[in-house]
């Protein structure tokens, strides 16, 4: 891979990571009622999807469900499904007290996991990368020593900073009504990207 494909390649993942998602309003949340020390499980939980979606990316599996309109339909409904119905929770949870145990290390990774999973925006995005950026006459094993570790350090500082935001929400959310009010728009973007990812048309590979 060249410096300028690196390039071009590395500032369409800080987009690409950046931009806020479901990945960033759980990061939130989790910063805002988990602490950061407990918070970052979910960040790890990203990183293993990120691993996953990767490799398959490189062996052509995130390609082969995009262009399978039937499959990624029922991956599309069910990743929706997942969000509106975490937002629908999240917002009849919005007035009770937030526990005060913690939730279980394995809960946090698993639900993080979950999330990051099950949301055809990360199959989209992985296929935009690998239709885009990955040369076809080089052997995409040399390439990867340049785009693994590129992807998950951008997603690690990416996801990180969105659960240090939400450790300062958290403490800033002294209030009990301005704490009630903070947890119904995480609910409510998770509930707007279900629809959004519900609606979305099936990306096309480029030739």
């Amino acid at each position: 891979m060249s410096f300028e494909a690196w390039t071009v390649f590395a500032l369409f993942w800080v987009v690409f990571v950046t931009t806020p998602g479901p990945n960033a309003v759980n990061c939130i949340s989790n910063g805002m009622n988990l602490g950061f020390p407990r918070a970052m499980i979910g960040v790890l939980a990203i990183l293993t999807q990120a691993t996953l979606f990767l490799v398959l990316s490189a062996l052509g599996v995130t390609a082969l469900i995009a262009a399978s309109p039937t499959g990624f339909f029922i991956a599309k409904l069910i990743g929706a499904g997942f969000l509106i119905w975490m937002g629908v929770r999240g917002w009849i949870n919005a007035t009770r007290p937030v526990k005060a145990d913690p939730k279980p290390a394995h809960h946090v990774y698993l639900h993080a996991l979950a999330i990051a999973t099950i949301n055809p925006k990360s199959v989209a995005g992985y296929l935009a990368a690998f239709s885009q950026f990955v040369q076809p006459d080089v052997p995409v094993i040399d390439q990867m020593a340049y785009i693994m570790p590129t992807a998950l350090i951008i997603t690690t500082l990416s996801y990180t900073m969105f659960t240090v935001l939400g450790v300062i929400m958290g403490r800033a959310a002294l209030g009990a009504v301005f704490n009630v009010w903070v947890r119904r728009v995480m609910a409510t973007c998770f509930i707007v990207y279900g629809v959004l990812l519900g609606t979305s048309a099936t990306p096309q590979p480029r030739g």
